[in-house]
């Protein structure tokens, strides 16, 4: 397993460095952070850890990009413990959020329970569904149509997924809510609607029209 880290402390990132390596992690520690998301985007990497505070921009801001083209997992580790800052790390695609100073043991344990979150969710799944045409290749993290493709953010994917999974069937909202983030935090319904008014438009864009129906008052079909 690779693991991203994204510290400017110099202390605090040779810590974690060593930490990782001795758990039997291969691991890369950035040093510049000129442009962040493409250079994590451009490593094939299992899992980021993601500080706040950062030189040039924030972690949040670092993960809203990467997010935007992958669901690679993110972890931030901050010195930040405000619970605004927790919430807006979720809500803005993060998978854990753990705060300094961190105790080690519980570190790696949060650490590989991502993992074992990330990896267990399409186990087991066909690699590509197909429905009308339209295939999504959950390996790869695209939604294609006659040739056609867009990359899905990470919760894209897995709201895409879920309904292909149930294509003809309704999809209550509270099921895709809870499909979506493990019931870990309290997630404004709104988030949901954004996520598929997102969807449609990349849908769009391939030329796909209607796929997704909105039952009102019920949930979401294909």
């Amino acid at each position: 397993m690779h693991i991203v880290i994204v510290e400017d402390d110099a202390v605090i990132r040779q810590e974690l460095k060593l930490l990782l390596e001795n758990a039997l992690y291969q691991v890369t520690a950035l040093e510049d952070f000129s442009d962040v998301s493409s250079v994590v985007l451009s490593l094939e990497t299992d899992l980021v850890l993601l500080d706040l505070n950062l030189p040039l921009e924030s972690g949040f801001d670092i993960c809203t990009k990467i997010r935007a083209r992958s669901a690679v997992p993110v972890i931030f580790v901050t010195s930040r413990t405000d619970s605004m800052d927790e919430l807006t790390g979720i809500l803005k695609g993060g998978d854990d959020y753990i705060t300094k100073p961190f105790q080690a043991p519980i570190l790696l344990a949060r650490i590989g329970a991502v993992l074992k979150r990330t990896q267990r969710q399409f186990e087991g799944e066909p690699a590509r569904f197909v429905h009308k045409e339209v295939e999504l290749d959950i390996s790869r993290g695209t939604i294609s149509f006659h040739g056609n493709q867009r990359e899905l953010s990470k919760n894209e994917l897995k709201i895409m997924h879920l309904l292909f999974k149930r294509k003809g069937q309704i999809v209550p909202r509270a099921d895709m809510i809870e499909y979506l983030w493990d019931n870990q935090v309290f997630i404004d319904d709104n988030t949901l609607s954004v996520n598929i008014t997102r969807i449609r438009g990349k849908l769009a864009e391939i030329g796909i029209e209607h796929l997704i129906e909105t039952r009102r008052g019920m949930g979401y079909r294909i």
